[in-house]
């Protein structure tokens, strides 16, 4: 839901609280939201209010420390996270700011600090969320209530762990064995490439060999498995060595709601080992 449907919403349900609003005046302008700030693309709408909520005062300045929060939004790491973060960088242009509500703060921070604990951040003071509105004021709220309602099946979680280890040589019989312990395994390509900001972009393709934990959809296992790969960076890392594609076959289970990639194994062109387990898995009996 686009977020200025997601304000009507909010207005007509009460969630958008009428209070204490920011005036804008004089002191800021339209601007159209530049095409380096990829996750306040489409959102529903095109321009932004600057000077922005974070006290950026000329769209270089934005662009720059936006673009710290960029892989943060790809990980999706909360339903709001793009919504909380375009809200402060990139604010609607409206006759007042509408800020985000302390409530949507705290449920994307509880949600999202853990990534950026993977990475080896805290959540950052500039982002407080006592320095945003109660509920009862002005505010954007968080549809995390209703987006539960709605989303009844609570898919499992990519969470930070220790980088699984990657084998090279193995025979199909030891591969069929790993599959027989595991409710998943997905083949992935990667690739890398480098921003005009000097950081590391991924290109990721993934297809899905087997799952086997419960109505889980290829497609919403292909998407945890991006969120793993983008959250566990530093093994994405070390399993991009250069800017070469690198294919693999990442194995792993669901335990608690939270999955856990246990084995990678690298898929060479001529391998047949790989080819043959995935082959004949179709027809294996697990012991």
């Amino acid at each position: 839901m686009f977020l200025t449907a997601k304000i009507l919403f909010f207005a007509v349900n009460g969630l958008l609280r009428v209070a204490m609003g920011f005036d804008i005046g004089l002191s800021t302008k339209c601007v159209v939201i530049p095409k380096e700030m990829g996750m306040c693309h489409k959102i529903g709408y095109s321009e932004m209010r600057l000077p922005n909520l974070m006290g950026h005062t000329s769209m270089a300045e934005v662009i720059l420390k936006s673009t710290t929060w960029q892989h943060l939004a790809h990980t999706e790491c909360h339903p709001h996270v793009r919504t909380f973060l375009c809200s402060l960088f990139a604010p609607i242009c409206l006759d007042t700011f509408i800020h985000p509500c302390r409530s949507m703060c705290v449920a994307v921070r509880d949600s999202c600090a853990p990534v950026l604990a993977c990475h080896g951040h805290l959540w950052p003071d500039s982002l407080d969320c006592n320095r945003f509105p109660a509920d009862e004021d002005m505010c954007l709220a968080s549809l995390t209530k209703e987006y539960k309602y709605l989303h009844k099946a609570v898919l499992p979680k990519p969470a930070c762990q220790t980088c699984p280890a990657v084998e090279e040589f193995f025979t199909h019989k030891r591969v069929l064995e790993v599959f027989c312990d595991s409710n998943f395994a997905v083949k992935v390509k990667l690739s890398k490439k480098r921003t005009v900001f000097g950081d590391q972009e991924y290109n990721i393709e993934c297809q899905v060999e087997f799952i086997t934990q419960g109505s889980l959809l290829p497609y919403e296992t292909q998407n945890m498995i991006q969120q793993w790969l983008l959250i566990n960076e530093n093994c994405t890392q070390r399993m991009t060595p250069t800017h070469r594609p690198m294919v693999y076959l990442l194995v792993g289970n669901i335990e608690e709601g939270t999955i856990l990639v246990k084995q990678a194994y690298r898929w060479q062109r001529r391998d047949s080992q790989l080819t043959l387990a995935t082959q004949k898995w179709r027809y294996h009996k697990c012991l």
